[in-house]
């Protein structure tokens, strides 16, 4: 998995969103302010997040996204591989790379394995947690 500006900055806006929305819809162009991401990047990612099912769009006077799901529901992991889409791995195997050495190369255990713990833990995270202070714990019940 790998984590870029869009991956951190989707993260960003659904926490966005989940804070200020308290059920009721949020305009793309306050999130953009308030996290300081541009607004243009906001509707790229938006339309990623919105075809998973992350967010819905209300339209009309008053209009603007909420979450899709409740804030427990929606995981830091899924976000990221969301808006980073699902080619993008650090390990080798996973991502199909052909470099013709996989067969004999030593790191690439590491890579993969490392992958897995990057999933596992970003995974064990909703948004929910974020509000409530569980980063600290789901660290510890993947054994960070």
């Amino acid at each position: 998995m790998k984590i870029t500006t869009r991956g951190r900055y989707a993260v960003m806006a659904l926490v966005s969103l989940a804070s200020s929305s308290r059920g009721n819809p949020v305009s793309l162009k306050g999130i953009a302010s308030q996290e300081e991401i541009p607004e243009a990047y906001l509707q790229q990612l938006f339309v990623r997040l919105r075809r998973r099912n992350l967010v819905k769009s209300i339209r009309g006077p008053g209009g603007g996204f909420v979450l899709a799901r409740h804030p427990s529901r929606i995981t830091i992991g899924e976000i990221i591989r969301t808006a980073e889409g699902a080619d993008r791995t650090i390990g080798c195997r996973r991502s199909g790379r052909k470099c013709g050495m996989i067969e004999k190369c030593k790191t690439q255990e590491m890579w993969d394995a490392l992958e897995s713990r990057m999933e596992e833990f970003l995974d064990s995270i909703s948004i929910q947690d974020l509000f409530e202070g569980k980063v600290y714990e789901a660290r510890r019940e993947v054994g960070a």
